[in-house]
């Protein structure tokens, strides 16, 4: 399972595709093509988003009288995408949609993560880790970085220096989760069931849970400016992009 709630926020292009399209691009890249959006609110959006993903993409020819006999004109490289939508309500909390998605996972082991947010995520190495230790659960952490920069002081309180914005210490999570089915026992409580603040403590608490350490490029799409400098960042690097 890729994917976590979506709402329209996952549709914000950066460099002419949704950030959602980069996040699964990010796991198709890795060899898994298999994904389930839990939808919640904008779900319509969405559903139209793939409804229509190739006509809105690619040149194609159609015989008037005969809407299934399109042809198109390029290979857009998601050809063995599937992807399943699944409604989840519209006031369900994060861990009850991966609860009521999970009908749809055929797997033992899978991944979960956020529709918001890129990383140039060695998933390879992440699931190896997950395999070797053994437990349920396997967050992604990152260190965040300081959202201001830095005065340098003297102990008499001159500024002699300024610093960009630093790295911080602590570790966040950043999403792209992997699971076992065992976690959907601790998701089973209703539709109030919050992800973060309820089921990771929850696994932590029984020793379930580890932190696979990334240190290379990762963010968030939280704001307006966040997309903006998204956006110019794929146009200058693409540092989370590891396909061809």
């Amino acid at each position: 399972m890729r994917g976590a709630p979506t709402s329209k926020k996952e549709l914000v292009e950066i460099g002419e595709r949704p950030i959602l399209w980069h996040v699964m691009k990010i796991y198709a890249s890795y060899g898994h093509t298999r994904f389930i959006l839990a939808l919640g609110h904008e779900a319509e959006a969405i559903k139209r988003y793939f409804l229509d993903y190739e006509p809105m993409n690619y040149d194609f020819t159609i015989p008037l009288g005969q809407p299934d006999a399109k042809a198109y004109h390029q290979s857009n490289g998601e050809e063995n995408w599937r992807v399943t939508l699944a409604d989840t309500g519209l006031d369900t909390d994060k861990g009850s949609r991966i609860y009521r998605a999970a009908q749809y996972i055929e797997s033992d082991t899978f991944f979960v993560t956020y529709g918001d947010g890129v990383g140039n995520v060695d998933l390879d190495a992440l699931l190896a880790f997950h395999r070797e230790h053994g437990r349920l659960a396997t967050v992604t952490g990152v260190h965040p970085r300081s959202q201001y920069g830095i005065l340098d002081v003297d102990g008499e309180d001159r500024v002699v220096g300024f610093g960009e914005k630093p790295e911080l210490d602590h570790w966040i999570n950043a999403g792209f989760l992997v699971l076992e089915r065992g976690v959907l026992d601790y998701l089973s409580r209703g539709d109030d069931v919050n992800l973060e603040r309820e089921t990771l403590p929850r696994l932590a608490d029984d020793e379930e849970l580890m932190m696979y350490r990334h240190k290379g490029f990762w963010r968030s799409m939280d704001t307006f400016k966040d997309a903006l400098a998204l956006d110019l960042i794929w146009r200058e690097s693409a540092p989370w992009k590891m396909w061809k």
